[in-house]
């Protein structure tokens, strides 16, 4: 998938309802062990690439470090589900403090009255923490009425 295609997808109505919703995201990557995992996290969106913040020791900054290869999805409860499907590359810097990201990622999930002091132990808590980056490389939005997995169209036009 070239990038203008992957931009018209994370464009698309849809996905960018999802980009702003509270939602979590789900990210899958390789094991150190080869074994895949997946991780519900918050993000922050800049428009082009998704950034996540952790502690620089965490299994998934290893595991990235060595294939940064990703798959992330973020989608919602009800029926029709509506689900923004992405896979990219992560890149990891390693930054002194707490990132800007992170904090603007969790004002999403957090009560405003708490974050003041939930943000002051974060700030207490890490002296550094790595930033992973993820470009996408291909990226698609199904919402189970007009888009569905193209397996299943198959199967319903081979029925018709």
């Amino acid at each position: 998938m070239d990038t203008s295609e992957v931009a018209a997808q994370l464009a698309d109505p849809v996905a960018r309802r999802l980009l702003a919703s509270c939602r979590l995201m789900r990210l899958a990557y390789t094991g150190r062990d080869g074994a895949p995992r997946v991780v519900p996290i918050g993000y922050s969106w800049t428009g082009t690439r998704f950034v996540v913040c952790t502690v620089p020791g965490s299994a998934k900054v290893a595991a990235l470090g060595a294939d940064p290869r990703v798959a992330l999805t973020i989608d919602t409860d009800a029926f029709p589900p509506n689900v923004l499907m992405v896979r990219g590359t992560a890149s990891l810097e390693t930054v002194e403090g707490v990132p800007q990201e992170f904090l603007d990622a969790s004002r999403r999930y957090l009560d405003p009255a708490v974050f003041p002091a939930w943000e002051a132990e974060v700030r207490r808590l890490y002296e550094t923490m790595t930033r992973i980056t993820v470009t996408p490389t291909w990226a698609k939005v199904l919402d189970f009425e007009t888009r569905i997995p193209s397996a299943v169209q198959e199967l319903a036009d081979r029925k018709r």
